[in-house]
């Protein structure tokens, strides 16, 4: 099982990495232990890509998916568990066994950042949600909560006005952090309310979940409010945590690169929203794949 260039993570970052090695001739697999695509796939639309005034996330990334095993990338259906190196070569370990390869690039990506407050996990699925795409359709004609304020939670609680009666946005500022075309977006939708200076503490229900507990962040009052469904989008986490012990990671958990997104260890890669940098978003990650996958190129052929 030995290949020249392994990626893992199949989002656009690596969907990209893996185009771009695979255009240069290489022995390329990608890992991906989810479903290919990564948040991208669950994003309902996007209209800042390039190229394309408005566009489905799912739709964008199975044209990347399908571009990149035209050109021979190998795809594997599988989590990498771990990650270490035997001699010059990387060990990727998985649950269909151990694949070897010269040059790894790192595309994980990241998981949604849970709310962590009591109620959280129990309601997981019977009300708690982190993907308004995946799961929107099961609030059809009832109340929900949307919880963040930049773009991905704004848009996603727009979409979610698609089933929902009435959608909230609870955000802890006093004025949203998305894009000025997005917000003006949610204003004019009158499905959409907004509890600001709010943060959730707790969730309650019995079966299900049928009340969130708003705390004010300013005086401390605390209120209940009815509702069928929360939707988390405060942020999230590095998927790095197969690389402990084996890469130096930032404090949050991402991955430190130069800007040919070389990590501190040689012929190790990073590219997408995994590794640290100021902007997130899928232009950026196809741009990270792309670099990535041509200087792991190089250092192959022996350039510098």
């Amino acid at each position: 099982m030995d290949f020249e260039i392994a990626i893992i993570g199949g989002g656009p970052a690596g969907l990209a990495a893996g185009l771009y090695a695979a255009r240069a001739r290489r022995k390329v697999v990608l890992f991906e232990g989810e479903a290919i695509g990564g948040q991208a796939a669950t994003t309902d639309r996007v209209a800042n890509y390039p190229g394309f005034e408005e566009i489905a996330g799912f739709e964008l990334t199975a044209k990347m998916e399908e571009q990149a095993k035209k050109l021979g990338v190998q795809v594997e259906y599988t989590r990498a568990g771990g990650l270490t190196q035997e001699n010059r070569n990387f060990v990727i370990a998985t649950s269909k066994g151990n694949f070897t390869s010269s040059k790894v690039i790192v595309a994980s990506g990241v998981a949604p950042k849970k709310l962590g407050v009591e109620g959280e996990d129990r309601y997981l699925g019977r009300g708690v949600s982190y993907c308004a795409t995946c799961d929107g359709a099961f609030f059809r004609d009832k109340e929900v909560l949307v919880v963040g304020g930049g773009d991905s939670a704004v848009e996603e609680a727009i979409f979610l006005t698609r089933f929902a009666t009435k959608v909230g946005i609870v955000h802890r500022r006093d004025e949203l952090r998305a894009t000025k075309i997005v917000q003006e977006e949610a204003r004019a939708n009158p499905k959409l309310n907004f509890f600001y200076n709010r943060v959730i503490v707790g969730l309650k229900g019995d079966e299900a979940l049928t009340k969130a507990v708003l705390k004010d962040v300013q005086s401390g009052a605390l209120e209940e409010v009815a509702t069928h469904g929360v939707f988390v989008y405060i942020g999230n986490l590095p998927r790095t945590e197969f690389l402990t012990g084996f890469l130096e990671l930032s404090p949050e958990g991402y991955i430190p690169t130069d800007e040919r997104m070389r990590t501190m260890r040689p012929g190790l890669f990073a590219a997408g929203d995994v590794r640290t940098k100021s902007l997130r978003q899928i232009v950026t990650a196809v741009a990270d794949g792309a670099i990535a996958a041509v200087e792991a190129d190089r250092e192959l052929t022996g350039g510098i």
